[in-house]
Parts: C-alpha cells; structure tokens; sequence
C-alpha cells in the first residue's frame, strides 16, 4: 500500500511537473510571438512616421518654392508699374485740373 502510495504520488508529481513545463514551453512561445509581433509593428510605425515626414518636407519645399515664385512676380509687376506711364485721370494730366472748369447750358 505504501509503494503504492508513494508510485502514485510520484506519478501525479512527474504529471504536474510536466504540466508546468508545458505551461512554461507555452508562455515562452507566447513571449517569442508577442516579440515578433511588437517588432513589425514598430517597424511599419516607423515607416509611417518616415513617410509622414517626406510628405511634410514635400510641402514646406512646395511651399518654399511658391513663395519665392510669388516672391519673383510681385517685383516684377513692381518693376513694370513703376516704368508705365500714368493714365491722365478724368481728362486731366497728372490727374489735375490745370485751370477754371466752367459749365456753360
């Protein structure tokens, strides 16, 4: 009765410790899958924000080049207003009056 006790206790010994070492293998795999898991994710976070920042530099650089084009035509019209000459202004030169305007009906 004694050995037997002591077979069966150390049968559900040997069953429990390989339980646990099953549950241990598990966990390690879950660890290990959980792992590649975080990598990728990292991964793809870290293309997108690369990504996020080559669109942000496209359009300061766009925007950059806007301004400077704008930049470039505004002296240009400035340039040519300041050689055309002025339009006579209601008939006047310069847009005065050079003498008594008199209304005869």
């Amino acid at each position: 009765e004694r050995r037997e006790r002591k077979r069966k206790l150390s049968k559900e010994m040997a069953e429990k410790a390989t339980r646990e070492l099953e549950k241990m293998q598990l966990k390690e795999k879950a660890d290990i899958k959980y792992k590649e898991w975080l990598e990728k994710k990292r991964a793809v976070e870290a293309e997108k924000k690369k990504k996020e920042k080559e669109k942000e530099k496209e359009r300061m650089a766009e925007l950059q080049e806007k301004r400077i084009r704008s930049e470039k035509i505004f002296k240009e019209w400035l340039q040519n207003a300041r050689n055309k000459p002025q339009p006579a202004l209601n008939g006047f030169p310069n847009g005065r009056s050079t003498g008594l305007y008199v209304q005869y009906t």
